[in-house]
């Protein structure tokens, strides 16, 4: 790799040919392709390269929440690749003419970005899984509380992406288990009293 001082330093607006002066505009320099509906998985590659981005320290906690944000809301590649155009990979496989100040180049594999911080887990789902285990000690009597922190977190995990999706599962698993005992033993009762009297 070659010192700093060998790099070529990237030409202005003015010694480009054919770049119209006062900044980018998607819609005329690549109509076709900024303006093309983006896909769930496309928006999952910029939510990746976000990741790496701020693991590796290029985005603060501010900057990355927003940005995550702005993607899941993006309809459009124009859109996915404003958030994207000063970090090292973009969030298009292959590269993106006129969209990214730097030349393009090969994607980079995904075994090379730098892995994600791990989430928190969701408080909601730490309370779930604790009321799903205590739901048998109890006779089910947590199933209740079990079920609604159960399914708050997995509305909060989805919104917020934090760890904890599968506490969450089994608090739910548990606490409709412990209902469907409750109800059973209702009904076991109710068919006993009916036939007795």
């Amino acid at each position: 790799m070659g010192d700093v001082g060998d790099m070529q330093p990237w030409p202005s607006a003015q010694d480009r040919p054919g770049r119209p002066q006062g900044g980018w505009q998607p819609a005329q320099q690549n109509p076709g392709y900024a303006t093309m509906r983006a896909a769930h998985t496309d928006r999952d590659r910029t939510v990746d390269v976000l990741k790496a981005a701020y693991a590796e320290g290029r985005l603060s906690a501010a900057e990355y929440s927003a940005r995550f944000d702005l993607a899941n809301q993006a309809q459009t590649y124009g859109q996915l690749a404003q958030l994207v155009a000063d970090l090292p990979s973009g969030p298009m496989p292959g590269p993106m003419p006129g969209l990214s100040p730097v030349p393009p180049g090969p994607p980079v594999p995904s075994t090379f970005l730098a892995p994600a911080r791990p989430a928190n887990n969701n408080g909601a789902a730490i309370a779930s899984l604790v009321l799903g285990l205590l739901c048998v000690p109890s006779l089910g009597t947590l199933a209740v509380p079990a079920l609604v922190t159960g399914h708050l977190a997995r509305r909060q995990i989805r919104r917020t992406q934090e760890g904890g999706d599968g506490m969450a599962t089994f608090g739910l698993v548990m606490g409709y288990l412990s209902l469907a005992g409750w109800s059973l033993a209702f009904f076991l009762v109710l068919l006993s009293l009916v036939t007795h009297y």
